[in-house]
């Protein structure tokens, strides 16, 4: 199975040249992925919003220089990571970086619980998806962000490499840090079960 994202083909050469129907298109595909990517990486709505807005408005300016080497897809999701990695620094006062590991990622779980005979409903659960959600939000920003990109989006390594500017070793690498990470949050949770 393809685990990269189809999107309907667009005509690069129509949004080049400014063809407003062509861009309402493309917009109107491919913005539920931008916001949503967004959504989980602010976790503010209208902090999504302004980054789709503003993501968009930045394609426009600079459609007539894309020269096509990936997917518009593609292309849209880096604008959309970096306006939300570059909200979130405007947010703290610390530095964030994608390209250097933190503390956190070099942990590794303390315990790790058995999930396979939990029930199918539990882990489904508002509240689990809750837990889920919270222990996501405590990864670094540079796990994060290959996480929702890899796990959440269902991007490619190829893919999430490219809009991050990494190795796709670099990437694997990062996947496997935000998965050990959230097993080890998440342990805690269901190991109370």
């Amino acid at each position: 199975m393809n685990s990269e994202v189809q999107t309907p083909k667009l005509d690069l050469d129509a949004l080049r040249s400014g063809d407003r129907t062509e861009y309402a298109r493309m917009v109107e595909t491919c913005s539920g992925q931008i916001y949503r990517l967004a959504l989980k990486m602010l976790r503010n709505p209208q902090d999504a919003e302004d980054v789709l807005q503003e993501t968009f408005i930045k394609a426009y300016r600079a459609l007539p220089k894309f020269e096509g080497r990936s997917k518009i897809s593609t292309w849209l999701y880096r604008i959309a990571t970096n306006e939300s990695l570059m909200f979130l620094r405007r947010q703290r006062p610390e530095p964030i970086s994608i390209d250097r590991p933190t503390d956190d990622e070099e942990q590794t779980p303390l315990q790790i619980v058995d999930w396979c005979c939990l029930p199918e409903g539990e882990l489904l659960s508002t509240e689990a998806r809750a837990h889920l959600d919270q222990s996501v939000d405590q990864l670094s920003d540079t796990l994060k962000v290959v996480f929702l990109l890899r796990d959440i989006e269902r991007l490619s390594t190829r893919e999430t490499a490219e809009i991050l500017g990494l190795t796709e070793t670099a990437v694997k690498t990062r996947l496997s840090r935000a998965r050990l990470r959230l097993r080890d949050l998440l342990s805690s949770y269901y190991g109370e079960l």
